[in-house]
């Protein structure tokens, strides 16, 4: 037996879930789902397949279904019953509840209610994939999923063309493909990348190369299973064209070409020669 029963404050419990293999549980996690007065999840059957694997007992508790779809009846209803001196326990179809999943609104109203709110952490897509995908993980942002329609989808490839630090998608299988090809076109060609796929589970496969590498991969053939995008930050430096002629006008009022072309391109870290042209364009001579 990997659970322990124990008294739960009044409260709200959230629990991670397995993204996959259900061995990944805390045992944390188990203790929550046997000892929670109230039990609540996204999806009420993958929540009591998973305590059935784990020899949870549900016992005379039922589980409401709280999600997109169900309303603010449901919320409500677990709100008074913390209130009432209950602990809720509300879980997620798979991974961390919040992360791309219902749960928001009701952590909202727990908080504005004044009841104890606290997490039982687990496993986590986002972070499985940041940790397998080959890139940087000093910094990332989690863009959840793209739109579907092919303009919004690069609108919003656009806004986040200069996020500093890696970011990570999820994505549909069928949509795969039409992702890449857009990311390509619109955050570059070259831009390093990472699909991951079926994390944790027996499929599971990770594919590096750059945007365009990865959408001629796909191209044509939908994967199965959970996707995970992850792409690298911007790497060419970019700099406005009027702050660099400013910059070039007030250096060149007191310096020679050579000298106000080298401090230029050195402060903006762009190649000589660019500033230099940039130099010529704006119909300055050698001072």
């Amino acid at each position: 037996m990997n659970y322990q029963k124990t008294p739960l404050s009044a409260g709200l419990y959230f629990v991670g879930v397995p993204i996959g293999t259900a061995r990944d549980i805390t045992l944390r996690a188990l203790d929550v789902l046997a000892s929670a007065d109230v039990l609540a999840a996204e999806d009420t059957r993958s929540l009591r397949r998973l305590m059935e694997i784990h020899g949870v007992p549900l016992g005379e508790r039922r589980i409401l279904a709280l999600h997109d779809h169900s309303g603010s009846g449901v919320q409500d209803k677990l709100i008074a019953l913390m209130a009432e001196g209950q602990s809720v326990a509300y879980a997620s179809e798979a991974g961390m509840p919040l992360i791309a999943d219902p749960g928001f609104e009701l952590a909202r109203a727990a908080a504005a209610a004044g009841v104890m709110l606290t997490c039982a952490p687990g496993p986590s897509a986002v972070l499985t994939a940041l940790a397998l995908g080959g890139l940087p993980t000093d910094a990332f942002f989690f863009a959840g999923f793209l739109p579907n329609a092919k303009a919004a989808r690069c609108s919003a490839l656009e806004a986040l063309r200069d996020i500093p630090g890696t970011l990570v998608f999820y994505e549909s299988p069928k949509r795969l493909a039409a992702m890449l090809r857009d990311a390509a076109s619109v955050l570059g060609q070259d831009r390093q990348a990472a699909m991951c796929r079926e994390l944790t589970k027996k499929f599971e496969e990770v594919q590096r190369g750059s945007l365009t590498e990865l959408a001629d991969l796909f191209a044509g053939k939908a994967p199965k299973g959970e996707v995970v995008v992850l792409i690298d930050r911007n790497r060419q430096h970019s700099v406005n064209a009027l702050d660099l002629e400013t910059d070039l006008r007030q250096a060149l009022a007191d310096m020679s070409m050579r000298d106000a072309v080298d401090m230029v391109a050195q402060a903006h870290a762009l190649p000589r020669r660019q500033v230099y042209q940039t130099a010529l364009a704006m119909g300055k001579g050698d001072r």
